[in-house]
């Protein structure tokens, strides 16, 4: 999260008296939350991947091109982000006129950490032929270095439509970039990116818990690890495990992803067993330890106060926003 001075802006928070607030315990938040929104026009975005009552009480839930896309479009005059830092800060690199707050300034993302910009500008250098693609889990100095951005959801169609002779480095995601790999027959260039959640997942742990329920599917994201994605029964971004889940037949699905999408399964398919994989343990393991740094407390105290706010310098946001604008062009173009 280098894009922003944390420090400065934690001290303007305690200016304020904005860290040391004691929230009422009998204060309705989600009725204030309505309020808030309504007095100031302000829209909150969350991701799938946050706490139920943040998801309850958001105007809009999505993966991260639909939210993207909802960013791009919104008339809201202030965009409360309830996820991680990277995806306030494309909110920001889209809207640069609107104010974009974030809960907490710490909820940042493994997979982004693992690619820093400088590190990966070198990596570039040495495939001077080759077109970057980059996953949106990224900072906005990896952005501003890449050709075109893309999401889970749109990765595959993005690389297919580029010419089979084109030369192509995927970052940061080394899961998610050997997976297209197979799924395109591209064979592309890939830095050594992972997220901390989605390779924690064991395929010892899967295989007993499948022992246990014989009929439920196996449902993954493509970050996770190879071992896992083979014996899936579907493989797909948070929103099309979300379909799937809400499509099949089954009554029994086991979720290795972020268990945060779990939610949104029941509240759809009401009958369902959804199981986290691994199972519910006092590790928390499959939860994403930044994406749950974000609570109802601090999303009321953020719209209440406007801060933090995310702050970008205009060159790196406009270098940071052709890739993305390239990639909503894109997914136009093909219907996504």
């Amino acid at each position: 999260m280098t894009d922003i001075n944390i420090e400065t802006a934690k001290q303007n928070l305690e200016k304020k008296g904005f860290l040391d607030l004691d929230i009422d315990v009998n204060l309705d938040l989600f009725s204030e939350i309505e309020r808030l929104k309504k007095e100031k026009n302000a829209i909150i975005l969350a991701h799938y991947y946050q706490e139920p009552d943040i998801q309850d009480v958001a105007d809009f839930i999505g993966d991260s091109l639909a939210l993207a896309q909802k960013a791009a479009s919104t008339d809201a005059d202030i965009i409360v982000f309830a996820g991680v830092h990277f995806m306030a800060e494309t909110a920001k690199i889209l809207n640069p006129d609107k104010k974009v707050l974030l809960p907490d300034l710490k909820a940042g993302c493994s997979l982004a950490d693992s690619a820093p910009a400088d590190a990966f500008k070198k990596f570039k250098d040495q495939y001077p032929d080759h077109l970057v693609i980059t996953y949106i889990n990224c900072s906005a100095g990896m952005k501003a270095l890449s050709d075109i951005i893309c999401t889970s959801s749109n990765a595959e169609t993005i690389i297919n439509s580029l010419p089979k002779e084109q030369k192509i480095i995927f970052a940061p995601d080394k899961n998610l970039g050997a997976y297209l790999i197979k799924k395109t027959g591209r064979d592309m260039v890939l830095w050594n990116g992972s997220c901390v959640v989605h390779e924690i997942f064991s395929l010892e742990k899967i295989t007993k818990l499948k022992m246990h329920h014989p009929n439920a599917k196996l449902i993954a994201h493509p970050e996770c690890e190879d071992p896992i994605l083979k014996v899936a029964d579907y493989i797909g971004s948070t929103s099309g495990l979300l379909k799937y889940s809400l499509e099949n037949p089954a009554t029994e699905f086991i979720v290795a992803t972020e268990s945060g999408i779990i939610h949104q399964m029941q509240l759809k398919s009401p009958s369902k067993t959804f199981i986290p994989a691994p199972p519910d343990n006092m590790c928390a393991c499959n939860d994403c330890p930044y994406m749950k740094l974000n609570t109802l407390e601090k999303l009321y105290l953020c719209m209440e106060y406007e801060e933090p706010e995310i702050v970008m310098d205009e060159q790196l946001r406009i270098a940071s926003k052709r890739p993305i604008e390239r990639m909503l062009e894109i997914s136009r173009q093909y219907g996504l």
